[in-house]
């Protein structure tokens, strides 16, 4: 009895402790096109523990499915603002936002209203 006790122990221990490998998010990016959304995603895929990345041009939301015992969705927005969009958190680099083709600059209004 006392040794399923410590199994049982152990195993509900161990459960709250472990990390949801399937975790679900939604980030909002700035962005106005299909190549924003293709440069967003490839951003976001490309770390390790990152699942699944997709952004919607008409909502700017980027649902992102991750393992969170390998990246936090910090880091999933600091690999977005490092190529040039905006996050709801961070800010993307000036050089960065720059380097975007000119159909992307989201903070243009000339070009948001061109979309």
């Amino acid at each position: 009895m006392k040794k399923f006790l410590v199994i049982a122990i152990f195993f509900s221990g161990a459960a709250l402790f472990a990390q949801n490998k399937n975790q679900k998010t939604e980030i909002e990016v700035n962005g106005v096109c299909l190549m924003c959304k293709d440069r967003i995603e490839k951003a976001a895929i490309k770390n390790k523990g990152v699942k699944s990345a997709v952004w919607d041009v008409n909502t700017h939301k980027l649902s992102v499915i991750f393992d969170e015992g390998k990246i936090s969705t910090e880091e999933i927005e600091q690999s977005v603002a490092n190529v040039g969009h905006d996050t709801e958190n961070l800010t993307a680099p000036k050089d960065a936002y720059d380097n975007l083709h000119p159909c992307c600059k989201y903070r243009d209004e000339e070009v948001i209203q061109g979309h």
